[in-house]
């Protein structure tokens, strides 16, 4: 048996996004988001579900509180739906946006809870996104306007801010692979849309040290980890493009300055070219306070000529996996924190995301999830492998704390530590929910 133990002071939390759990998208003034729009047209999320309800979290909000108060965390990761500030995404200010996000964050800071605030969790509003997007420029000039509203209005009461949630998801999946909104296919698209998301997290950045803002910000991209197959030179060159798609293609240009000339490379070879306007780089390479890492799976893969954008297979390994088909693979994590510390220094990190998707329902009122218990256990062993080794870990925050509306997945696909029935929206604490608030009581726990 071994007890696997964690700093005093570090935050344990957990997290959500508005459009999976906030509902009310007609409510009190907000204006559609290209999530509203992509989850209604036909063939886009499965069983043809929306964010419309979702877990209704708009109005009970101080139900969920009160959860989270039960698990005793620390810290609580929330976004802000940009179309409840700025229905048309610029222009008139919406009081009644403002209003909800003010009552949410004086009860989170009456449970005492830290807020935590995602300014961008994919839900662009729609009027931008029918000027182009993220493509055009102007958007850039809009989310730093919706930021430094924010900022003023919640001056002194949120004092972390994250610019971006995985600017990887916002541009290739997005736009490229197209699973989620807005559902193109076009790799230039894709890359463009990349470089524009990081000029605005820098200028973002920039707005927050002008107005001399108290508190710390910084952004949180999604990460993987492939294991390369065999030690020969082109299986680890596969691996290394797959994992800087995720990781150095949107953090060299934030702690660097450039980008990384391998990954130009091949991006050339594919006919696509980075496009930089004079400054971008400047405005990008800004100091962070702190960085934000989501992690959940990883594999082992080779090399294999002309497979997909990067010349790489999985090899199918036999580890376990979950319910929505991801492989558990927590040495990756341990491995992806390894290797940020060992490019970028010791820079403060927040797993800002780490979960898994088990589908168990309900016995008797009880939700017996051993296999996300045993998940966090893996993942928990993984962190505090990564601390020992130096890697300078400051809060776990674990997603998710309520089931809900999972993107392209619908509400097929359940990550919550709080099971959410849709039809009458009961919330019941899981197992793993008592095993988290204990292991944070604790600051330790035990793996047989």
């Amino acid at each position: 048996m071994a007890i696997i133990q964690f700093p005093k002071d570090m935050k344990w939390g957990t997290a959500t996004a508005s459009y999976q759990i906030e509902g009310a998208v007609n409510e009190d003034g907000r204006g559609p988001s290209i999530w509203d729009t992509f989850s209604h047209a036909p063939g886009n999320v499965k069983n043809g579900d929306n964010g419309d309800i979702a877990c209704d979290s708009y109005h009970r909000y101080e139900e969920d509180i009160e959860i989270m108060k039960d698990l005793g965390i620390d810290v609580y990761r929330f976004s802000v739906a940009w179309p409840r500030i700025f229905p048309t995404g610029d222009g008139e200010v919406n009081p009644k946006g403002l209003e909800f996000y003010h009552k949410f964050v004086d009860k989170l800071l009456e449970a005492g809870i830290e807020p935590m605030c995602t300014l961008y969790h994919w839900d662009l509003p729609q009027a931008l996104q029918d000027k182009g997007g993220w493509d055009n420029r102007e958007t850039i000039d809009a989310f730093v306007r919706y930021a430094e509203t924010m900022f003023k209005e919640f001056s002194g009461k949120i004092k972390f801010w994250i610019t971006l949630n995985e600017p990887w998801c916002v541009s290739y999946l997005s736009n490229y692979i197209g699973a989620h909104a807005p559902g193109y296919q076009d790799l230039q698209l894709a890359t463009n849309i990349a470089h524009h998301l990081l000029v605005a997290h820098g200028r973002t950045v920039q707005k927050f040290r002008e107005l001399n803002m108290e508190g710390e910000i910084g952004f949180a991209p999604n990460t993987t980890w492939l294991e390369p197959f065999s030690d020969k030179q082109e299986d680890v060159d596969a691996c290394n493009r797959e994992i800087a798609y995720f990781i150095e293609w949107f953090m060299d240009p934030v702690f660097k300055g450039e980008y990384p000339q391998f990954m130009v490379d091949w991006f050339k070879k594919k006919g696509v070219e980075v496009k930089i306007e004079e400054g971008d780089l400047e405005d990008i390479h800004q100091p962070i306070d702190f960085l934000g890492i989501n992690y959940y799976t990883g594999h082992i893969a080779r090399y294999k000529e002309n497979e997909g954008l990067f010349d790489w297979e999985m090899v199918e390994n036999g580890y376990e996996r979950t319910d929505i088909g991801w492989p558990v693979y927590h040495e990756g994590f341990y491995n992806v924190l390894k290797r940020i510390t060992d490019s970028y220094g010791k820079v403060p990190i927040y797993i800002t995301e780490n979960g898994s998707c088990y589908n168990d329902e309900p016995v008797d009122g009880r939700v017996k999830d051993d296999r996300r218990t045993k998940y966090l256990k893996q993942h928990l062993t993984a962190l505090s492998r990564s601390i020992e080794s130096g890697v300078n870990i400051k809060g776990y925050l674990t997603w998710s704390l309520l089931d809900n509306f999972e993107w392209a997945e619908g509400y097929s696909k359940r990550f919550g530590i709080v099971y959410v029935n849709y039809r009458t929206q009961e919330r019941i604490k899981k197992d793993s929910f008592y095993w988290y608030k204990q292991t944070i009581s604790n600051g330790f726990f035990e793996f047989e």
